[in-house]
């Protein structure tokens, strides 16, 4: 192969086998290494997985957030089309983050969902993201739906950002691991787990722009086909 063609190549989809990597060994070592003895015993294990797939739903927020004041500046559809995709993958990560949270919350509160600042600010979080799909879907004029989904998709952004990290900060009232005590954040991590909880954090970030790259490009070609 020639050698051009192969740094063409490499530099394509580099980041998309980096993600594989890191997921897999984040699956692997995640269930293999040995973790320190906490309150919340061996669940702990499932912090390389929700915490990753929160971190990914950030990410792609953000991203939608950012392509949605672009597309305010420059009214290429193209930017709205990156919008849109950016949340529904976001979205994705969203409900999975849901789901596993709600399993972890199961062994170690004893039920799946309880009152909690950041559980009730994650639900609200996510029902404001699901209305932006709701409008989306009632506007027909394309021009139109882009402006309209690019203004509430900044509102969106800002309300989540309350929502889920505001909110539950300045009430105090949160037992959600992750406040400043919490025996899980990062930094309080044991060293081992470490070694796994951020190539976790990234493998799962580059995974949500690896699906955003397939949306895309499914998008682009559902239009074309009905162009």
């Amino acid at each position: 192969m020639h050698y051009a063609l192969r740094l063409r190549i490499f530099k394509t989809y580099w980041w998309k086998v980096l993600s594989g990597v890191l997921l897999i060994y984040a699956i692997v070592m995640g269930f293999s290494i040995p973790v320190p003895d906490t309150m919340i015993q061996e669940t702990i294990r499932n912090l390389f997985f929700h915490v990753g797939m929160w971190f990914g739903m950030l990410a792609m927020l953000t991203t939608g957030f950012i392509y949605s004041l672009r597309f305010l500046r420059t009214f290429n559809l193209k930017e709205d089309r990156m919008a849109v995709e950016a949340v529904n993958t976001g979205i994705l990560f969203g409900i999975l983050g849901i789901l596993t949270g709600m399993i972890w919350a199961n062994f170690t509160w004893g039920a799946p969902w309880v009152n909690d600042p950041k559980l009730d600010g994650a639900a609200a979080g996510l029902l404001i993201y699901l209305a932006y799909m709701v409008l989306r879907s009632s506007v027909n004029d394309i021009k139109n739906r882009a402006k309209i989904s690019a203004v509430y998709n900044i509102f969106a952004f800002v309300m989540w950002i309350v929502f889920v990290l505001v909110i539950p900060r300045v009430s105090g009232a949160s037992i959600h691991p992750g406040n400043e005590d919490s025996p899980v954040l990062p930094m309080h991590l044991d060293p081992a787990m470490r070694w796994v909880f951020y190539p976790a954090m990234l493998g799962w970030i580059l995974l949500g722009f690896w699906i955003l790259n397939l949306r895309v490009r499914i998008n682009k070609l559902n239009g074309e086909m009905t162009a």
